[in-house]
C-alpha cells in the first residue's frame, strides 16, 4: 500500500503570455514542500517505465552473480505497486554476459540478480533524491543492495552519450551513496555518504565521508540525501542522521539513480534475497 507524500503546500504561480493582440493569464500550479522542495520527478513502481529506467547490466565489484535484463529469473517483479529487486539462486550454473570495465567478462554463476538505473533517462543537477525501500532477512553473509547515485558522465556500460567519458570517481563521474546495506556486517544496520575522489580514475576513499546507521531494515523507511548550500545531508524518514560538510561542491554534475541487490562474495544462499522499493523521487529546491 502506497504512502502518501505528506507535509505539501499548494501554491500557484502566475504567468502573463501575450497572445492574438491580447494578455491571456494562465496558471501553472506547483505542489511544494515545507522545506522548500517541489517533486520533478516521481515514479510509484505502477509499472516498470522504461523512460525513467533501463537494465543496467555491469560487472563490478568482483560481484558473485549476473544482472540480468528484462526481468529474468523474477530479478526485477513488479506488483502491487512495488518493484523488487532480487538475487536469485537459480539452481544451475547460467552464462553471463555482464563486462568489467577492461572488457572482461563475468564467468558462469549460480546467481542472477537485478539493478536498474535511471541513466539517460532521468538524471539532475543537486536538489533531493528519496526513496522509500525495505530489505527482507537482513544480516545474510554477501548482501549488499543498494540505492545510490552516479555522475552522468561515467564511462562504464552502457556507454550512451558522447560525454560518458569520464571514469569513476572524477568529478562528472562522482558516487553518492544514500543506502548499502552490508549484511557480512550484521543486521538492521545502513551505510551511508559520499566516495571522496582521489584525483584519478578508480581511486576512490570509500570510508572517510561514510557512516553506519542504524534501521529496522525490514521495515519501510525513506532514504535520501540533500544539497543543502555546501553540504550533503542525509536522511532517515525525513531527518537528518548524517552531514558531509562542503562535500556538495564537489557534485555539480548531472546524477542519475541506481537501484541494485548484489551478491558479493561466494557465500552460499538458498532462495532469494529482496530489497522492495515503494517510489523513488527527486525534487529541486523553487526559487534555486
Amino acid at each position: 500500500m502506497k504512502t502518501p507524500i505528506s507535509n505539501l503546500i499548494l501554491i500557484v504561480l502566475s504567468c502573463a503570455i501575450l497572445s492574438c493582440g491580447g494578455n491571456k493569464q494562465t496558471e501553472e500550479k506547483v505542489e511544494v514542500s515545507a522545506d522548500g522542495f517541489a517533486v520533478d520527478f516521481i515514479d510509484n513502481f505502477d509499472s516498470f517505465n522504461p523512460e525513467n529506467w533501463q537494465d543496467q547490466r555491469i560487472w563490478v565489484n568482483n560481484e558473485f552473480h549476473c544482472y540480468v535484463p528484462d526481468n529474468q529469473y523474477n530479478t526485477r517483479e513488479v506488483s502491487n505497486g512495488t518493484i523488487k529487486l532480487k538475487v536469485v539462486n537459480v539452481g544451475e550454473a547460467i552464462p553471463c554476459d555482464n563486462l568489467d570495465k577492461f572488457g572482461k567478462q563475468h564467468p558462469e554463476t549460480l546467481y542472477a540478480a537485478g539493478r536498474i538505473a535511471s541513466k539517460n533517462r532521468k538524471e539532475f543537477i543537486k536538489g533531493r533524491w528519496t526513496a522509500r525501500l525495505r530489505v527482507q532477512g537482513s544480516g545474510q553473509k554477501s548482501m549488499f543492495p543498494a540505492w545510490w547515485l552516479l555522475g552522468a558522465q561515467n564511462n562504464e556500460a552502457p556507454v550512451q552519450e558522447e560525454d560518458e567519458n569520464v571514469c569513476w570517481p572524477l568529478t562528472g563521474s562522482g558516487e553518492i551513496d544514500i543506502f548499502e546495506h552490508h549484511g557480512d556486517y550484521g543486521a538492521d544496520k545502513f551505510t551511508t555518504g559520499a566516495i571522496k575522489s582521489l584525483g584519478e580514475c578508480d581511486k576512490g576513499d570509500w570510508w572517510s565521508y561514510r557512516k553506519d546507521f542504524p534501521a529496522t531494515l525490514d521495515e519501510f523507511h525513506e532514504y535520501a540525501v540533500e544539497w543543502e548550500g555546501s553540504d550533503l545531508v542525509y536522511k532517515l524518514d525525513g531527518e537528518e542522521v548524517y552531514r558531509n560538510e562542503g562535500e556538495g561542491d564537489n557534485y555539480p554534475e548531472p546524477m542519475f539513480a541506481i537501484l541494485n541487490f548484489a551478491k558479493i562474495t561466494d557465500s552460499p544462499m538458498e532462495g532469494e534475497w529482496v530489497m522492495e522499493v515503494d517510489w523513488v523521487k527527486h525534487e529541486y529546491k523553487v526559487g534555486e
